[in-house]
């Protein structure tokens, strides 16, 4: 997605949820590089669920060749005949790709001022592009920076309704071997997030 603008004004705790979301569109985008798999590696998380998970991530990022995750990567979500999984919403929620919810995320890129990046072909409402729609709603990447009632009609609108099963799919995968942990953390994040913003009804 294309930034129209950035603030520095997010509260750390924003700040670090935008991280999160970020951490994750990179790794659903494309297989990590090594110089990512070595900062994973290198985590140290605490013994919430979502550190717990971030334990995971880091042994199974230590224990990863990064050509062997490439290849995962490929089998899951690209393969010679499409991969084992469909990472688009509009798959999800309706079984074919370009559908409803694509139209929807589009006219609301549109009234929140996010442009496609140039030269990507694949339909907006990849996961990895919402999640990095998410983390920039949060930053102000593309404007101001949204209050959480406006990204909580963002996330329920294009993320809620179907990120936590693909999430879980993604853990439960046949060719998932490091991106079960990529799932288990995004599942344990999704959720954290989605209590959060239960809370503002």
């Amino acid at each position: 997605m294309q930034a129209l603008s950035a603030h520095d004004t997010v509260a750390e705790e924003d700040f670090l949820r935008a991280r999160f979301y970020g951490l994750l569109a990179s790794l659903l985008v494309a297989p990590p590089s090594p110089e990512l798999l070595a900062r994973l590696a290198a985590m140290t998380p605490d013994s919430t669920p979502l550190g717990l998970a971030l334990g995971g991530l880091a042994r199974a990022a230590a224990e990863a060749d990064p050509a062997m995750v490439s290849d995962e990567y490929d089998a899951l979500f690209i393969g010679v005949t499409g991969g084992e999984l469909t990472p688009f919403a509009s798959w999800y929620l309706t079984g074919f790709l370009h559908e409803k919810p694509l139209a929807e995320l589009r006219d609301a890129m549109a009234r929140l001022g996010i442009e496609p990046s140039p030269g990507i072909s694949e339909p907006e409402d990849h996961a990895a592009s919402l999640l990095e729609m998410m983390q920039g709603l949060i930053t102000g990447l593309f404007g101001e920076p949204l209050p959480l009632a406006a990204q909580k009609d963002f996330f329920d609108a294009h993320l809620g309704s179907w990120l936590p099963r693909f999430l879980l799919d993604l853990e439960k995968a046949d060719s998932a071997r490091f991106y079960r942990a990529v799932g288990a953390v995004g599942r344990v994040f999704v959720d954290i997030e989605t209590q959060a913003f239960a809370m503002l009804d």
